[in-house]
């Protein structure tokens, strides 16, 4: 069996790192990733897709990329639910990354 995603994208936000209580570092981000295919109305449609990145990866994505950079992502497909303030389950399905690589920056100057 086989759980691996590959992506390539946009982020959508400059990436914040935070700690867990328990002291791993962790960022989600956003990939705006474009599909290959257009619409019925001749457009590109874009996928906005969520990934989490976890100790060593999310603190090097958090320091070295920004929005707008064009970013690789290898990682799984992961499925989650909890229960939100108003009592209704909540499922939520994210990329959990294994590997990013920075492929541009959108900002040249740096």
């Amino acid at each position: 069996m086989l759980n691996q995603t590959v992506l390539v994208g946009r982020l959508v936000k400059d990436p914040e790192l935070r700690e867990t209580e328990n002291g791993n570092k962790v960022t989600n981000i956003t990939l705006a990733v474009p599909r290959s295919y257009k619409n019925s109305h001749g457009e590109y449609e874009t996928d906005f897709i969520s990934c989490v990145l976890w100790k060593g990866i999310a603190e090097n994505t958090a320091e070295y990329v920004k929005k707008g950079d064009l970013l690789g992502v290898k990682g799984r497909l992961n499925t989650r639910n909890y229960e939100a303030q108003d009592q209704v389950r909540k499922y939520v399905m994210e990329v959990v990354a294994e590997k990013v690589t920075f492929l541009s920056s959108k900002n040249k100057d740096n």
